[in-house]
């Protein structure tokens, strides 16, 4: 065979590679609809299954509009087995992305029995049916609330872990679980991704995060303020041991937490191996500093008044990212300021997120 030719087979080799089934548990909410969008750019073909109880097919609708690919949607729970096993058999799933979960600190700690059941359950019917179907390439969305309060505020990957909350618990549980499942010597490639804390919104406008009832994120808290929807933010807690006396969290753009995600598909990591990386900036910053930050950038005011702590809440966090930079070629991109921006844009454009009208209570 002529050199060229042989070239030119390779090229279509690597094209047709590239154009696999993945499916994205959770693809609906924010993270997951971003993570669609990082996925289908990079040439992947996505199927998605969300019930719908925390995300929107609204999202889903969009990331189809933002990259002119179309997305195999599914609504159903995680932890139904029987729909699961539907969906494998109907696509040629190569690798799953797990994202689907119950992430409100605050919930969980008045309601630990639904966190276990949800999170950990699901996880369990997914790795089930994902060994029944041969697949065993897996990247599962942790948190970094596994890292609880330490005395090194900066986390690495390394640290004993110790949650402070059943919903990092949860998390915990799951990525214990995984690095089992990856010792059992059947072949599973496991990343699990410990992503700080996520803020911002697509460049577009059209994807964000979307809230039911009151959002207990500070960005989406803080926009409200600045729409005049609230008179002032509350700040919980003003004698943590920091600076400024607000806690320090790593916020971390949403889109460079999906191309996270898709980075980490797209490692070449060894059977049997269960792995871990911190997906955060590596620098930390507190609640009065991105209140400044968010009126710098969009030249609003924040009034705010300092209330007692909430459960659960610990003084500092934020990434030791060496290990992700290394093995997954991936960093933080997007600065504070950026964050703030896209977000106010889809705030500004979709004040009540995404239409009622689509979505469904599955």
């Amino acid at each position: 065979m002529h050199r060229s030719e042989a070239l030119v087979l390779t090229k279509i080799a690597d094209y047709c590679a590239c154009f696999v089934e993945i499916l994205v548990t959770g693809g609906a909410g924010y993270i997951g609809a971003h993570t669609v969008v990082s996925l289908q750019q990079r040439g992947h073909d996505v199927v998605v299954v969300d019930d719908l109880s925390r995300g929107s097919k609204a999202a889903i609708d969009r990331a189809e509009i933002i990259t002119g690919h179309r997305v195999q949607f599914y609504c159903a729970n995680v932890r139904d087995r029987e729909s699961l096993k539907s969906i494998f058999g109907r696509h040629d799933i190569r690798a799953v992305l797990h994202l689907a979960g119950y992430k409100s600190i605050t919930e969980s700690m008045s309601d630990p029995l639904k966190y276990y059941d949800n999170n950990i359950a699901s996880t369990v019917a997914l790795c089930s049916v994902m060994k029944e179907n041969g697949v065993r390439r897996l990247v599962f969305s942790s948190s970094a609330t596994v890292y609880g309060a330490q005395r090194d505020r900066r986390s690495i990957e390394s640290m004993r872990t110790a949650p402070s909350s059943p919903y990092g618990r949860t998390k915990d549980v799951i990525e214990r679980l995984l690095m089992d499942l990856s010792a059992t010597n059947e072949g599973w490639q496991i990343t699990s991704l410990r992503y700080f804390n996520p803020v911002g919104a697509h460049i577009s406008g059209m994807i964000g995060e979307d809230h039911r009832g009151q959002p207990t994120n500070l960005l989406p808290l803080i926009s409200q303020v600045a729409l005049g929807l609230k008179p002032h933010l509350k700040v919980f807690g003003g004698d943590f041991e920091t600076p400024d006396g607000t806690g320090i969290r790593d916020y971390v753009h949403v889109v460079d937490v999906a191309e996270g995600h898709a980075a980490a598909l797209g490692e070449d990591s060894a059977p049997n191996v269960a792995r871990t990386f911190n997906l955060g900036t590596g620098k930390g910053s507190s609640v009065r500093e991105v209140i400044a930050t968010f009126e710098s950038a969009t030249q609003t005011r924040v009034p705010f008044e300092v209330v007692g702590r909430r459960s659960g809440d610990i003084d500092a966090i934020w990434a030791d990212t060496t290990m992700a930079r290394a093995s997954l070629r991936w960093s933080a991109k997007r600065t504070l300021h950026e964050a703030c921006v896209d977000h106010w844009r889809w705030q500004t454009t979709n004040p009540n997120g995404y239409d009622v009208s689509d979505r469904s209570t599955a």
